[in-house]
């Protein structure tokens, strides 16, 4: 069974963006061994300067780097990322079961995004559209894509 985290910089708060995770949480158990890791977002004040912005970054990816299993492959959600269908993350989904890597591990940045460096360093970078979402969001939409992934995979009528 795949090992499936999400790494994600913030913590959920909303009530609908909690329940639609959990939701998802819950259809994904037959699939794979999911874990979701939040770690707070560095604060900034109001108007933060780009050198303030950069050495948040910096250090979220640190702490985002001490939670990423050994043996992983990482792909970084992020808006300069290569798009894919639902089809190709299902592909994308056999590709990494029959892997040697142990994990798969998607990494989520808070308001100012994921560190430079950090998505270069990252398997694969994924975009979900060329729209701006709120990271939270994306957060139930990847766990609504791979749980179609996963059905594509497995033949059921879920994904049309």
């Amino acid at each position: 069974m795949t090992s499936v985290t999400l790494i994600c910089v913030g913590k959920m708060k909303e009530k609908f963006y909690i329940e639609a995770a959990a939701e998802y949480q819950k259809r994904l158990s037959p699939f794979c061994r999911l874990q979701i890791i939040e770690l707070p977002e560095e604060k900034l004040p109001q108007a933060p300067s780009q050198a303030l912005i950069d050495a948040a970054l910096h250090k979220e990816a640190e702490t985002i780097r001490s939670k990423i299993p050994p043996n992983s492959q990482v792909v970084a959600l992020c808006i300069e990322g290569r798009l894919h269908s639902s089809q190709d993350l299902a592909v994308h989904l056999r590709t990494w079961e029959n892997s040697p890597a142990k994990h798969l591990v998607f990494l989520i940045g808070g308001s100012y995004g994921l560190e430079e460096r950090l998505k270069s360093e990252a398997w694969v970078r994924m975009s979900m559209s060329p729209m701006t979402f709120p990271h939270h969001l994306a957060r139930v939409m990847l766990l609504e894509q791979l749980y179609r992934g996963f059905q594509i995979n497995n033949g059921a009528k879920y994904h049309k």
